[in-house]
């Protein structure tokens, strides 16, 4: 899962990325509101982590053009701006979500993946496709019951693919999912994840859709 972090100071920039970064999500950091819309454009991302008070566009400016270009990306703010008119503005301009600073970091994540599952219409941290269960919060994969050692690569492949189980996705697709900007990408480091996911799921279990991409299978 990729997320966009909007927040223009340094130390909580740092933090919150290498929080988000060691939950096992990619992660790409802006630190003004046109690089965000900028980067927004691509249409790349699960979810952004909001500040509102940036340089050059207003967080709040942002959330609202977001929605009135009909793109319903999970948005979470997460500023000082404190009261309770702020946070019904932030909330009533198209945020889902809104967190006060300073913030918790387990929190802060444990509200993304919140958002995320709702995103998804899954009230269940757990997805399940088949005798496969992966646990995005504790790092687990079990087949059948028997758990799967696999490596962070592999396990953020097979969580993208399963999101969106049965759907075909691209190797650029999965790229944008598992990397960040600033990540070293090998021309073939996602077949290369896949081979091995493939070896130790069973080779039925994620299909190469030739010339298009992967997707999971019942087992």
């Amino acid at each position: 899962m990729r997320i966009l972090l909007i927040e223009d100071d340094d130390m909580i920039g740092k933090a919150v990325r290498r929080g988000l970064v060691d939950a096992g999500f990619a992660v790409d950091w802006v630190t003004d509101g046109r690089a965000a819309e900028l980067a927004l454009d691509n249409g790349v991302y699960d979810l952004a982590v909001l500040d509102l008070g940036l340089p050059k566009k207003d967080g709040m400016a942002i959330v609202a053009s977001l929605r009135t270009t009909g793109n319903a990306m999970p948005v979470l703010i997460a500023s000082a701006r404190d009261t309770v008119r702020d946070r019904i503005a932030g909330l009533e301009a198209g945020a889902d979500d809104y967190v006060l600073k300073p913030f918790d970091l387990d929190e802060l994540v444990a509200r993304v993946r919140a958002l995320l599952r709702r995103n998804a219409g899954s009230g269940s941290p757990l997805l399940r496709f088949g005798s496969l269960v992966l646990d995005p919060l504790r790092k687990l994969v079990t087949q059948g019951g028997a758990s799967i050692d696999l490596s962070a690569k592999e396990f953020a492949v097979l969580e993208a693919l399963m999101q969106r189980p049965g759907a075909v996705l691209s190797r650029a697709q999965l790229e944008e999912s598992v990397y960040g900007w600033g990540d070293e990408v090998g021309s073939n480091a996602i077949e290369v994840h896949l081979h091995h996911l493939r070896k130790k799921l069973g080779a039925a279990v994620i299909k190469n859709v030739r010339g298009v991409g992967y997707r999971v299978t019942e087992d």
